[in-house]
């Protein structure tokens, strides 16, 4: 960016996802931390002194009246995401959600209509949108290097340690794989072919309540069909293989935060394109959202509100599938 204004940011939510996030949005010349919140104000002034914020907060409410923030990263729990939301949408504070902005479509629904009616920008931290890598492999596919695309195939999955309790297990929380980490495959699969016209997806629930494993099966009206796969219970590859009639684009593992891919195609011949950035890649998103707000936008057009509510709808058809 070529403006000389410097970007106030607030996090709600010092936990491990907001460490990430802010050691990348600091890479960023037009950013700093200027406030920090959590329900232990221990917690956030230790998270402030580490990146040289100036204000910490023990409750979330207090950092929607801290002065001079211009846009607050939600890394909050799941279930906490609506609530939060809204409450720094009402205060006329931007905001970047982390995925999935809420865990339903109720919930999505009313986190747009507050940021339209308080005309205040919102969008969901779906931050591999904003990938290099990824930008490319989109670019590839609308220019119709690989043809037209007939199958798409990923995963996500690792092994987290059982603890009923935590946010990953607790069914109060939101938890499960889905929502975590199977938003990224049904994300890559919406970017590309839309909405499906049929749905079949099984789960594996696990003593908590929540799906630990699962498959999903989508079918498009061109004909592709979405093979996917979730879990928090074993590792998995992590890849992203989209198969077209002249090739294929291959997305290495871990294919949601990947810095190169590989085209192939229909001769055999491969083709890799590498990409390097500093850290993981989180300031892509957060420099989309400081270049919107200088624009003076209430969302971002490459992931709009309204592919935020379709994601959002087809989560909610593939959990009410789990219960068929």
């Amino acid at each position: 960016m070529t403006s000389e204004k410097i970007f106030n940011w607030g996090v709600l939510g010092p936990g491990k996802i907001a460490h990430k996030f802010v050691q990348d949005l600091l890479t960023l010349p037009n950013a700093r931390l200027h406030a920090v919140a959590s329900r232990n104000i221990d917690r956030a002034r230790k998270f402030a002194q580490q990146y040289n914020a100036p204000n910490a907060y023990g409750s979330y409410a207090e950092l929607a009246n801290c002065p001079d923030l211009d846009v607050v990263y939600i890394a909050t729990p799941h279930n906490s995401h609506c609530e939060n939301t809204v409450m720094l949408l009402k205060n006329k504070i931007p905001v970047l959600c982390e995925k999935p902005m809420g865990i339903n479509q109720m919930e999505v629904q009313r986190m747009i209509a507050t940021a339209r009616e308080e005309q205040t920008f919102l969008m969901e931290a779906l931050w591999t949108r904003f990938l290099p890598a990824f930008q490319k492999a989109l670019r590839i596919i609308g220019e119709g290097q690989i043809g037209e695309v007939l199958t798409l195939k990923a995963d996500f999955g690792f092994r987290a340690e059982f603890d009923p309790a935590s946010r990953l297990f607790d069914l109060a929380l939101a938890g499960g794989a889905l929502l975590d980490i199977g938003i990224y495959p049904a994300f890559l699969a919406t970017v590309i072919l839309g909405k499906p016209t049929r749905i079949k997806a099984v789960a594996r629930k696990g003593s908590t309540g929540v799906d630990e494993s699962n498959a999903m099966l989508l079918e498009y009206a061109s004909g592709a069909i979405a093979i996917l796969t979730s879990t928090i219970i074993h590792e998995s590859p992590t890849v992203a293989e989209i198969y077209g009639t002249k090739g294929k684009i291959t997305i290495p593992g871990r294919w949601h935060e990947a810095k190169k891919l590989i085209v192939t195609d229909e001769n055999g011949e491969e083709t890799s394109y590498v990409f390097d950035y500093p850290q993981r890649g989180f300031q892509a998103e957060a420099a989309a959202v400081m270049r919107d707000l200088e624009a003076d936008k209430r969302e971002n057009s490459q992931w709009s509100l309204e592919n935020t509510l379709d994601l959002c709808i087809l989560l909610d058809q593939i959990k009410a599938d789990f219960s068929v």
